[in-house]
C-alpha cells in the first residue's frame, strides 16, 4: 500500500536526520556535545551518583563542561565498580535512572578478571543506532543494489546470556542480537542456534557445516578469527578463494585490533576486491566507524548519548603503569589537535561518568572528527623512556615483514632486564614460514622502530641494550588463548605483557619448545 503524504513526510524527516548525523563538521559536533552532556546530566541528576557529585549545580553552571569537569572525578573501572555492582544486584537509580537489566562481560587484555559493564535500555538503543548508521553509510556508497537482500555473517561471542534472577550478563553481541531490527535479523548468519554456542571450536564446526548454504555479502568480526574461518572453509571445500563459495562477498567490518598484520593473509584468500570498514564498538558504547572506503580514520558518533573528553597521553598525565593521574589535563573536542595521542574519556547513557575506556586515539582529520586507535593506555612500552605505542610496534613489524617477504600475524612484547643486567625488549612473533635468519629480523625491526620513534632511537644508544626476537607458529598464540578461555569472538592477544602474563606465557612457550 502506498504511503500517505503524512507517512512520506515522516520518512523524509527521518532521512534528513540520518543525513544530518552522517555529514557534519567539528563546529556542529561541538554544539551537539554540549547538548548531549546537558541531557545526560539532567536525566541522571536524581541518581545517587548525580546527587553525590552535584548534577543539579552542573546544570546551572555558566559553562556546563567546566562545571562537569570540576564536580565529577575521572574514573576507571575500579572507581565505578562499587556503583555498578549494586546496580547488578538490582538496586535502582545508582548511576543511571531505573534498573539495569543487562550487563556486558568485557575482559580486556590488560586485566585477567571480567568486567561487568552496565547496558541500560537507553544505551542499548544507542549501540543499535550506531550500528544502523554505519550500515546506512555503507549502503549510501556505490555497493551493489541487492546488498540488503543477502546474508550478513556476524562472527561474535555466544548469544546465550546468564540470568541470576535479577540481571542478564554475557557478551555484548548476545545482548544486542535480541534487540536488532527484524529486517536485519532475517538476513543475519549464523543461525540463532549456532550463535548461542559458547565453545568456539563447536561454533566453528557448526558454521563450516552450513556455510555453503549462505549467500554472504558482508562479514563482521575480529580479523584473526575471520582469517581462520576462511582458511578452514577453503580447506573443507577445496577452493582457490572464498569468492568461489560466496561470490557476492563485498564488505568486511572489523575492529578491536590493527588490521595490517592480517590483511595480506585475508586478501590472499579473496577472488575479487572487498571493501574494508573499521568499527570502534566497545562494551561501553558505539564510539566511531569508518564512513568512506578512502577515509584514514573513523568518524566519532555524535547525538547518541555519549559525551567525549580527551587526555593527552604523556608522562604528566599517566604514570609508568598507564594509570591516569586524577589531576590530569583534560580537553574538550574543540581543543584537540591532529596527530596527538589522547586517552579517551566517555560519559554515557549507561551510567559511565568520565570513564577511562583504556584506549588511546589520535585525530587524523579534526574537521571531520575522524580518529584512529593507536593503542591502550596500559599497552605501551617504556621501561626507560622509549615510549613505544602499539601503533609504532605494529607498523614497524609490518614494514619489516614486507622487506623480508614474510607474514607476521600475532605478536607480543615484554620490556625486561636481561641476564647481563641490561634492559631490553623481548619480542614473540607469529610466523608460519620457516625463518632462517632471526638476526636479520632483529636488525630490521630495530631500524624501523628507530625511524618511527625518536625516543626509542635515543634510548637504543644508551639504556636500551637488547632487542630479542622469538619466532613461533601462529598456533602457539592460539593455543595460549584457548588455555585462558579467550579463544574466538572479540578476544585478542595482549600486545604488551605484564609481569604475571609474561611468566605464564614464557612457561607456556618453554613447554611448547620441549
Amino acid at each position: 500500500m502506498p504511503l500517505s503524504w503524512q507517512g512520506r513526510k515522516i520518512q523524509l524527516k527521518r532521512g534528513l536526520k540520518i543525513k544530518d548525523v552522517l555529514t557534519f563538521n567539528i563546529s556542529r559536533a561541538v554544539k551537539w556535545q554540549e547538548t548531549t552532556l546537558k541531557k545526560l546530566v539532567f536525566r541522571a541528576k536524581d541518581t545517587e551518583f548525580g546527587s553525590r557529585y552535584g548534577f543539579d549545580d552542573i546544570l546551572i553552571a555558566p559553562n556546563i563542561a567546566q562545571g562537569f569537569r570540576n564536580n565529577v572525578p575521572i574514573s576507571g573501572y575500579s572507581d565505578m565498580h562499587p556503583y555498578w555492582l549494586r546496580a547488578y544486584k538490582g538496586e535502582k537509580d545508582v548511576t543511571w535512572p531505573g534498573s539495569i537489566k543487562h550487563f556486558a562481560l568485557s575482559s580486556g587484555t590488560s586485566e585477567g578478571s571480567s568486567k561487568y559493564i552496565p547496558i541500560s535500555s537507553v544505551q542499548l538503543k544507542s549501540i543499535i543506532r550506531g550500528s544502523r548508521r554505519q550500515m546506512l553509510s555503507i549502503i549510501n556508497s556505490d555497493i551493489p543494489k541487492d546488498f540488503l537482500t543477502k546474508d550478513y555473517l556476524m562472527v561474535g561471542g555466544s548469544t546465550t546470556l546468564q540470568f541470576d534472577g535479577t540481571a542478564y550478563s554475557g557478551d555484548l553481541s548476545g545482548i544486542t542480537t535480541q534487540n536488532v531490527p527484524q529486517w536485519f535479523d532475517r538476513y543475519s548468519q549464523p543461525s540463532p542456534e549456532i550463535r548461542a554456542i559458547s565453545n568456539w571450536h563447536e561454533k566453528m564446526e557448526a558454521m563450516l557445516e552450513v556455510a555453503h548454504t549462505w549467500d554472504v555479502v558482508m562479514i563482521a568480526g575480529v580479523p584473526a578469527w575471520i582469517k581462520i574461518l576462511i582458511e578452514k572453509l577453503l580447506e573443507k571445500h577445496q577452493l582457490n578463494n572464498i569468492h568461489e563459495l560466496w561470490p557476492n562477498f563485498s564488505v568486511y567490518l572489523w575492529g578491536g585490533v590493527a588490521l595490517s598484520p592480517y590483511k595480506k593473509g585475508i586478501e590472499s584468500m579473496l577472488g575479487k576486491e572487498v571493501r574494508f570498514y573499521e568499527t570502534y564498538l566497545a562494551s561501553e558504547g558505539f564510539i566511531a566507524f569508518q564512513t568512506k572506503i578512502d577515509s584514514q580514520g573513523m568518524r566519532l558518533v555524535f547525538r547518541n548519548n555519549m559525551y567525549y573528553e580527551f587526555v593527552p597521553f604523556n608522562a604528566a598525565n599517566f604514570n609508568s603503569d598507564g594509570e591516569i593521574n586524577k589531576s590530569a589535563e583534560v580537553i574538550d573536542l574543540a581543543d584537540v589537535e591532529e596527530g596527538v595521542d589522547y586517552a579517551i574519556l566517555i560519559s554515557t547513557g549507561g551510567g559511565a561518568w568520565r570513564y577511562v575506556i583504556g584506549d588511546t586515539i589520535k585525530f587524523v582529520h579534526k574537521e571531520n572528527c575522524e580518529i584512529k586507535i593507536t593503542g591502550r593506555t596500559k599497552h605501551f612500552l617504556s621501561i626507560c623512556g622509549e615510549h613505544l605505542s602499539v601503533e609504532n610496534m605494529t607498523q614497524a613489524l609490518q614494514l619489516c615483514a614486507h622487506n623480508l617477504n614474510l607474514a607476521f600475524t600475532e605478536f607480543t612484547v615484554r620490556g625486561r632486564q636481561f641476564e647481563d643486567g641490561e634492559l631490553g625488549h623481548e619480542w614473540f612473533i607469529a610466523c608460519n614460514k620457516k625463518v632462517e635468519d632471526v638476526i636479520e629480523i632483529e636488525n630490521q625491526l630495530n631500524a624501523k622502530l628507530s625511524e618511527l620513534n625518536d625516543d626509542y632511537s635515543v634510548e637504543r644508544q644508551h639504556a636500551l641494550k637488547h632487542l630479542k626476537v622469538n619466532i613461533l607458529p601462529e598456533e602457539v598464540f592460539i593455543n595460549w588463548m584457548e588455555k585462558h578461555e579467550k579463544i574466538g569472538a572479540q578476544n585478542k592477544f595482549p600486545r604488551v605483557l605484564s609481569d604475571a602474563l609474561y611468566e605464564d606465557w614464557n612457561q607456556f612457550v618453554k613447554e611448547y619448545r620441549k
